[in-house]
């Protein structure tokens, strides 16, 4: 999908929204956050690091991105009494373990995480009246995954996973170029002995008019990090564009990256 036509997607499916920026009527204000968010960040991220990144040992973790969340940028638990009812989403549930699986945990009956993501963030985001339930939330992270379709577009522009290195700039220019709108990048830190950064995740915002914007704070505004899979052994944080990046096929190439040494030599 060109950016355009994801633009133009993206309006028509939500321009039922008439006031997004009002709080839904069926939101209780029970706590005492000031639910004042700004903007969503679509979170996706790379299984195979999700799997360096965790204490847990996974079990074949997917190969292609998967959703990390769909998260307000201000706010977490703004309804302690709101809580997860996994058979609210019951129909969706085909998707959601293909597409926002529990990379961690390998059982398919897991539930723990979409809970933790309802929680944390759903009943945040559940102000809009568009995502102003269990179902509308999971549903609507699930269209804008599809239509979104970053391993689409990181496939055609000659990006996948393996032992190729890559420079960042690189993947910024065809992610910014296809959609129109800056993304937020996110990396592990180079190994004691390493050259490369480690892709991880790769998140897009939106307005709460589910516009695509850029994900680049003004000057002066902190850019909160979202790092709350649990158990992690690293942390994510912004890619260093000076280093090149590290697009993992396996966990077993990332925890024994046979390039290490060639690194060395190239930079």
């Amino acid at each position: 999908m060109k950016p355009a036509k994801l633009h133009y997607w993206i309006l028509g499916c939500f321009s039922m929204v008439s006031c997004c920026w009002c709080t839904s009527d069926k939101f209780p204000q029970s706590d005492s956050h000031p639910h004042t968010w700004k903007k969503l960040y679509l979170a996706h991220h790379w299984p195979v690091t999700v799997c360096k990144m965790s204490a847990n040992d996974c079990q074949d973790p997917p190969d292609y991105w998967t959703i990390h969340g769909l998260w307000p940028d201000k706010g977490e638990e703004c309804n302690r009494t709101w809580h997860f009812n996994v058979t609210e989403i019951k129909d969706l549930m085909s998707d959601m373990r293909r597409y926002w699986p529990d990379v961690i945990h390998s059982s398919p009956n897991r539930t723990h995480f979409w809970k933790h993501e309802w929680d944390k963030h759903g009943t945040c985001a559940a102000t809009l009246p568009i995502l102003d339930s269990e179902k509308k939330y999971f549903s609507k992270t699930l269209e804008l995954y599809q239509h979104v379709d970053l391993n689409g577009v990181l496939l055609k522009a000659g990006i996948k996973p393996g032992s190729t290195y890559y420079q960042m700039a690189a993947i910024k220019e065809v992610l910014t170029k296809f959609y129109g709108v800056t993304p937020k990048i996110q990396c592990l830190a180079p190994e004691e002995g390493e050259k490369a950064q480690t892709i991880g995740q790769i998140e897009f915002c939106f307005t709460k008019e589910l516009k695509p914007r850029n994900c680049t704070e003004p000057k002066g505004e902190s850019s909160r990090m979202h790092t709350n899979l649990q158990p992690v052994t690293e942390e994510l944080s912004v890619c260093n564009d000076t280093l090149p990046v590290y697009y993992p096929s396996s966990t077993k190439q990332v925890n024994n990256n046979p390039l290490k040494s060639y690194l060395g030599k190239q930079f």
